[in-house]
C-alpha cells in the first residue's frame, strides 16, 4: 500500500510538473490550447456572483456607474436625482457596501439547491472596486471601505 501510495505520489508530481513548465502566450490562441480541468468540464452548472459597490443602489447591473455618469442614460440619471442628494457620488456608495444581510449558510443551501457545482465570486469589477484589501486598490476595497 505504501508503494502504491509513493508512486500515485510520484505520477502527480510528474503531471504537475509538466503544467508547471507549460508555457503560454498572451494571445487567445495560445490560451485556448489549456486542458479544461475534468471538475470543471463535468460540473454542467456554475455561478458567478457580481457583487460589489453597485450592489448599493440595486439599480440596473454591475456596470451602474457608467450607464449614470458615462452614457448618462436617463432612467439612471433620473433614478438618482429622485433617491439620491444632490452632488453624489458613485464612491459614495462605498461605505454602505456593507454586507450587513450576508447570510453564507443560505447562499450555501441555495447554491446547492440549484445543482451548481461551482461558485465564483467576481471580486474586482471594471471600476476598481477589489472584495478584498489591495495595495494596488487602496482606500478603494471592501476593507478600507464598506
Amino acid at each position: 500500500r505504501a508503494s502504491m501510495t509513493r508512486l500515485v505520489f510520484i505520477v502527480a508530481s510528474l503531471a504537475l510538473l509538466g503544467l508547471a513548465n507549460t508555457q503560454y502566450q498572451p494571445t487567445w490562441e495560445s490560451l485556448d490550447t489549456r486542458p479544461l480541468p475534468t471538475w470543471y468540464d463535468g460540473a454542467k452548472i456554475g455561478i458567478f456572483i457580481h457583487w460589489g459597490v453597485f450592489s448599493v443602489p440595486s439599480f440596473g447591473s454591475e456596470w451602474f456607474w457608467e450607464d449614470w455618469q458615462g452614457s448618462q442614460s436617463q432612467s439612471y440619471v433620473e433614478f438618482m436625482q429622485k433617491n439620491y442628494r444632490p452632488n453624489f457620488t458613485y464612491p459614495d456608495f462605498a461605505p454602505m457596501f456593507t454586507a450587513e444581510f450576508y447570510n453564507p449558510e443560505e447562499w450555501a443551501s441555495i447554491f446547492e439547491a440549484s445543482g451548481a457545482r461551482y461558485v465564483v465570486l467576481t471580486s474586482k469589477h471594471h471600476e476598481g472596486f477589489t472584495n478584498w484589501p489591495s495595495r494596488y486598490s487602496w482606500n478603494w476595497n471592501s476593507m478600507d471601505v464598506g
